[in-house]
């Protein structure tokens, strides 16, 4: 299949596009409802996290390119923004054997979405945040 892309503002309400836009797609790759809700759930994360801090206080675009690799099993999702600079895969694991009370707030989403996916990967060029996840569709 081929590569496909959309451009939209980093907003929240622009959520229910890009979701449509991932799910549209991965049901042509006959995507088992279970791969699809989780990779739901980490491109919502990742798009309200651009949408929130990337340019603050102003606002931007955000682009969201999903493309099956191979055998069409594997799943690569690129969100690219020309925000702040910034990693979320550096940031620390959440101690999450602590109680919710005594967690620091922050970084759950990143880390669960580490979880669910085989992959993540980042880098800043071009003044843009690039950051990649790969999911086996099983």
């Amino acid at each position: 299949m081929t590569m496909r892309e959309i451009t939209l503002e980093a907003k929240a309400e622009n959520l229910k596009k890009v979701l449509s836009f991932v799910d549209e797609y991965l049901e042509e790759l006959n995507c088992p409802l279970r791969s699809q809700m989780r990779l739901d759930v980490v491109v919502e994360e990742l798009f309200i996290n651009i949408a929130s801090y990337a340019y603050a206080p102003g606002t931007g675009d955000a682009t969201i390119r999903i493309e099956a690799e191979q055998d069409s099993r594997i799943v690569r999702i690129t969100f690219i923004d020309s925000g702040i600079p910034y990693d979320p895969l550096k940031k620390p694991d959440p101690d999450v054997t602590l109680s919710a009370e005594d967690r620091k707030i922050g970084g759950l989403g990143i880390f669960m979405a580490k979880k669910i996916m085989d992959e993540m990967l980042y880098q800043y060029e071009d003044g843009k945040n690039i950051l990649t996840i790969r999911k086996k569709l099983n």
